[in-house]
Formats: C-alpha cells, sequence, structure tokens
C-alpha cells in the first residue's frame, strides 16, 4: 500500500501530467522549461544522494523507521501540494517557488522509499522477496493507474477547456487558468495521506531492543566501516555501480517522457495522460509476472532483459518525430509516429516496472541483513549520487543541439555502461553478506 500511495508522484506529477504541464504552460517555452526541469531533477537528487546512506544508517542504529518515515511523508504532502500555485505564464518568482517545491516533495519521496524498501526482507521469506516486490510494484502501477483515470477523466482540461469525459473540471475550477491541470498537485497530496494509512497502521518494524544513547554517532561509525570495506565487496560494489548508472536513465525517461511527447510530438496534456494510462497498465501486468520470474530464476535475468528492451526502445523515440520514424521518412500528416510513441510508453511501462522491482530484490540480496537501511541507503546514493548526470546532459545536449529529440540521446550511453557493469555482480551476492529472513531457521 506504500507503493499504491507514493506512485501518483511519480505517473502524475513527474511525467505525465504536471511535468508536461510546467514545460508548456508555466515555464517561458518548452525548450527553457526542460532544461530548468532537467536542473531541478538534478539539484534534488544531489540532496538525496548527500544524506540517504547517513540518514539510513542512523535509523539502523537507533531503530526508529517509522517515526523517519512520517516526516519524509510530511514533505511529500507539503511539495505535492504547493503545485496548486504553478498558474500559467509565471512569473520567474513564482516558477522558482514551484521547482522548489516539487524539489521538497521528490526528495520526501525518495528518502520515503529508502525506509520502506529496508522493510522488505522483514515481510517473508527469501524465495518470497521477488514476488513481494514485484506485487509492491504493480499495485503501485494500478495505484497511479487509477489516479490517472481520475484526473483525466475529472480535472485536467485540453486546450479546449474540458476533461476527456467533454465536461469542464469538476468542483467548478476554472479552465481558463489550467486549475483543473494545476488540481494534480493537492489530488497527489490527498491521495497519499489516504492511502498510507494501511502501511502505518499494520506494517510494523521487527521487535528489538531500546536504543541506547549515541545512535547517531554509532550510525556514522557504521557507515564508514561500511563504505571503507565496499570496494572489497566486488559484487555490491559493482551492483551499486550499474544501478547508479541504469536507474538515472530510467528516471531521465520518466521525468522527460511526457516533456518530450509534448514538445516534439505536440500531444496535449490528455493524449500524454492516454500515453501514461497504456505505460501504467502494461506496467502493472509486466512487474506481476516479472515478480514471479524473479521469485524462479532470480533478478539478475529480469534486470539483463528489461535493460535490454529499454536500450531498444530509447534508440526508437530518438528517431522518431512528425518527420520519421526509426530514422525513416515518413508522409506530411502520417498518424504513424503517435502510434509508434503509445507501443513505446507500452514498453517503458513494462521494462521500467520490471526493472525496478527486481532491483529492489536484487539489493536486498547484495546488502548486509544487519545493516539494511544503512543498505538501502546506498542503494539510494548510488541512485542519486549521479542522478544529476541524466537531466544535466538531457538539458545541455538539448540546449547545444535545439533540439528536445536529440536531448534524450545519451540515455541510450547510459543504459549501455549500467549493462556491462552487470557483469560483475553475482545473483546471490558474496556468501558472507546471503541475507537470512526472519522466517528461516
Amino acid at each position: 500500500m506504500f507503493d499504491w500511495a507514493n506512485q501518483p508522484y511519480n505517473i502524475l506529477l513527474l511525467t505525465f501530467v504536471f511535468a508536461p504541464y510546467f514545460t508548456s504552460f508555466v515555464a517561458p517555452d518548452p525548450v527553457t522549461g526542460q532544461a530548468m526541469w532537467g536542473w531541478m531533477l538534478a539539484i534534488s537528487g544531489v540532496l538525496t544522494a548527500l544524506f540517504a546512506p547517513i540518514l539510513g544508517a542512523i535509523a539502523d542504529s537507533s531503530g526508529a523507521k517509522r517515526r523517519w518515515i512520517l516526516l519524509w511523508s510530511a514533505m511529500y504532502v507539503a511539495g505535492a501540494a504547493m503545485l496548486w500555485w504553478a498558474v500559467p505564464d509565471a512569473d520567474q518568482t513564482t516558477i522558482i517557488l514551484i521547482l522548489v517545491a516539487f524539489a521538497i516533495g521528490m526528495v520526501g519521496l525518495e528518502y520515503g522509499i529508502v525506509f520502506t524498501n529496508a522493510l522488505l526482507p522483514t515481510l517473508g521469506t527469501r524465495e518470497n522477496w521477488g514476488k513481494i516486490s514485484g506485487t509492491g510494484w504493480a499495485l503501485g502501477y494500478i495505484g497511479g493507474l487509477i489516479s490517472l483515470f481520475i484526473m483525466l477523466l475529472l480535472l485536467a482540461e485540453n486546450d479546449s477547456g474540458v476533461t476527456l469525459l467533454g465536461i469542464a473540471p469538476i468542483l467548478g475550477l476554472d479552465p481558463d487558468l489550467r486549475e483543473g491541470t494545476r488540481a494534480v498537485g493537492p489530488f497527489t497530496a490527498l491521495w497519499y495521506m489516504v492511502f498510507v494509512i494501511p502501511f502505518f497502521v499494520w506494517v510494523k518494524e521487527p521487535a528489538r531492543p531500546k536504543a541506547a544513547a549515541g545512535a547517531v554517532k554509532r550510525g556514522l561509525a557504521d557507515l564508514k566501516a561500511t563504505l571503507r570495506a565496499l570496494p572489497a565487496r566486488r559484487s555490491l560494489f559493482a551492483y551499486l555501480g550499474s544501478s547508479m548508472i541504469y536507474r538515472d536513465a530510467l528516471n531521465g525517461i520518466y521525468a522527460f517522457g511526457g516533456i518530450y511527447a509534448a514538445g516534439v510530438l505536440g500531444w496535449s496534456i490528455i493524449q500524454i495522460g492516454v500515453f501514461g494510462i497504456l505505460a501504467a497498465a502494461v506496467g502493472a501486468l509486466a512487474c506481476w509476472i516479472a515478480g514471479k520470474l524473479d521469485s524462479r530464476f532470480g533478478p539478475k535475468p529480469v534486470i539483463l532483459a528489461a535493460i535490454v528492451l529499454l536500450i531498444v526502445v530509447c534508440t526508437i523515440i530518438v528517431g522518431t518525430d512528425r518527420t520519421m520514424v526509426v530514422f525513416a521518412p515518413i508522409a506530411d500528416g502520417s498518424n504513424l509516429p503517435d502510434i509508434i510513441f503509445y507501443i513505446c510508453g507500452a514498453l517503458i511501462g513494462a521494462g521500467g516496472g520490471s526493472l525496478q522491482a527486481a532491483s529492489r530484490t536484487m539489493m536486498v540480496r547484495q546488502a548486509d541483513p544487519a545493516r539494511m537501511t544503512e543498505g538501502f541507503g546506498l542503494y539510494a546514493l548510488s541512485g542519486k549520487a549521479l542522478s544529476f548526470v541524466a537531466p544535466a546532459l538531457i538539458a545541455l545536449a538539448t540546449t547545444l543541439t535545439e533540439s528536445q529529440r536529440l536531448g534524450v540521446t545519451p540515455l541510450i550511453g547510459l543504459f549501455v555502461i549500467g549493462l556491462v557493469l552487470l557483469l560483475w555482480v553475482k545473483p546471490e551476492g558474496e556468501p558472507e553478506f546471503q541475507c537470512v529472513s526472519p522466517s528461516s531457521p
């Protein structure tokens, strides 16, 4: 249910509704908006990378994950709710405030994921970790899908001022001021507050002795020891490096997919939303299947297959606009680019969801069971230490080429690097650190 609750930040805000709205209507122009969005994501990624391992180490030493998750939840809700003030053609001050608010919510989302992921090995046996992780991601996609349906049917307006149902936004929201689309922020905040309740009611931390004083000092000392020993753990070291690269590329797809469709293909918010529905629906099914494959064959084959699929998809996207499909010229007015992009959306949902679910399971296999939150803090660090790279490369490539299409080209290279680094990753991790589930003898 935590995955269900937090997914709208990714689907509604980061990818399919708010991001393309910001670049198309709030920023001065789409190219400038894409560059501004990229720098904002890069800065929020740096903030996550700097503190996630430290906070994870402290949480492992203090045994207070749930209280930390409450703090991250408050940041998530506050950041999302403040996006209501993203009025069309905003002045520079408002634009900066909106970007700061989004970054606050994004940091809360990322830290919350670190702390909840650390609870995964306590929820079942080693054999079931893949199913649990895959089902969680599948439920997240379903939750995101339902929330996207609600936004498109009842709130988000197109250029004619009506929703997908052909009606004005509900609750008397003014379509001329894009209030229906701007409501995505408060809607995401409310969704989280309601659906995260089952997590806090039913998911408990394992019983452990009460932490003694000095948890912060002890946690930092343990983190220092872990970092010092990291190069000797080749499999974990290689996995953190690989996931650092390929997850950055994946986040680049999520962050700029809707922006790309709006700028290159000229899609409306409604069309981008339909694209998101297709991606989420296929992604939910793919995550559920990937979870079963993960439990049977392990997470590494699932990760490899997903990366290869995403490399193919990125290549197709870079080679497609209104004048060509996969670099082949097409007739004027052809709807083939739209069809191809919808197909790519489905494949992104399948590959991205499967990759994230299997990556979470792989981290559980690689980490020290006694320092699981610290391990996922390092996982967040590996995902965020270079999280500025994909947005920055996209922003730089977009600026230099003055082309949104060519601006996403660097993602292909990042996926290839991540794929190569997986060669040094042991599917079960180092034997001396193989995790034993709580229900095992």
